[in-house]
């Protein structure tokens, strides 16, 4: 196959990583920026280029699109995906995920853990919101935060309202969680490709910091997930219809709470605490679909040349 790996930074470990797994497999591997394509849009021939060359040639796509690009990098996914060009992950998916607000209303929906969270966009509902949620401590989010950035623990009722009115008056959309204080500032990233979990870590984060990222300085270990841990992270990964992500939750006295479910996951931290070769589970899942793509072509072929027989 001809993969692309939409990334911003060919410098990235992740990005290597598949790159260097791709090759491993015999495949031609590129790393294209996403940012950088553009798209033809014609009755019967839509079409792709970047830097002006046409890249309809392409086979098979992993996205790894950034927060600040979902829009545009989710546009070129599903551009990709009219042409018939197999995906790590499907344009829609990536959207559902992205969106924290949409993300949290479909795992409610289907019934799954998560922090009692609450949105809102008035400053006179401010009150009523952290009564919602139980009070303080909780964590404030922006919407379009990754990484652990935009994310703040109010300690006091005072606080909270003051920091959710700040973000309220710079015009930010916010979600307003539950602190769940057992957790203890550790957290569960569950790696999962093609419904299967393929690893799992669990972080913590350095001490002073109540965020477990390993972006902002927390450090993380193999775990064994208990039944109820795998179920759940298999759920929320099939609820919004992703293949490949990351999904985290916090171990609580209620069971399983998804915060958060990525369908672009780092890799390092996951394959230094697991030592497993993540990204070549990736590329051979993108094989069996770009292979189960190709045998209903090839079925149709026959039958074409029976009926001629």
């Amino acid at each position: 196959m001809k993969i692309a790996v939409l990334s911003t930074n060919k410098n990235l470990y992740s990005t290597q990583r598949l790159v260097e797994a791709a090759l491993k497999r015999g495949h031609e591997c590129v790393v294209i920026d996403h940012r950088q394509c553009y798209v033809g849009i014609k009755q019967g021939e839509p079409s792709i280029h970047y830097k002006g060359q046409d890249i309809s040639n392409i086979d098979a796509i992993i996205p790894r699109i950034g927060a600040s690009v979902t829009f545009y990098g989710s546009a070129i996914v599903r551009q990709f995906e009219i042409m018939g060009v197999v995906s790590t992950n499907a344009s829609q998916a990536i959207t559902r995920s992205r969106d924290k607000l949409r993300c949290m209303q479909i795992l409610s929906g289907a019934g799954i853990g998560m922090p009692i969270t609450g949105f809102a966009r008035q400053t006179k509902d401010v009150d009523d919101l952290i009564k919602m949620v139980g009070g303080a401590p909780l964590v404030i989010k922006l919407l379009e935060g990754t990484q652990g950035i935009g994310v703040v623990l109010a300690e006091t009722r005072k606080a909270a309202s003051s920091v959710i009115e700040a973000f309220y008056g710079l015009g930010n959309n916010i979600l307003i969680q539950e602190y769940i204080k057992e957790s203890r500032g550790s957290d569960i990233r569950v790696l999962i490709v093609d419904g299967r979990v393929v690893g799992a870590m669990k972080r913590t984060a350095k001490e002073g910091e109540f965020r477990s990222n390993l972006h902002r300085g927390g450090s993380a270990v193999i775990i064994k997930l208990t039944k109820l841990e795998r179920e759940t992270a298999l759920k929320a990964a099939a609820e919004l219809g992703l293949t490949v992500c990351g999904v985290d939750m916090l171990q609580s006295d209620r069971g399983p709470l998804v915060l958060e479910v990525n369908s672009s996951p780092g890799l390092e931290g996951i394959e230094k605490a697991t030592g497993k070769d993540i990204a070549l589970t990736i590329i051979e899942f993108l094989e069996k679909k770009h292979m189960a793509k190709a045998q209903p072509k090839e079925r149709k072929k026959k039958s074409k040349v029976g009926q001629t027989l």
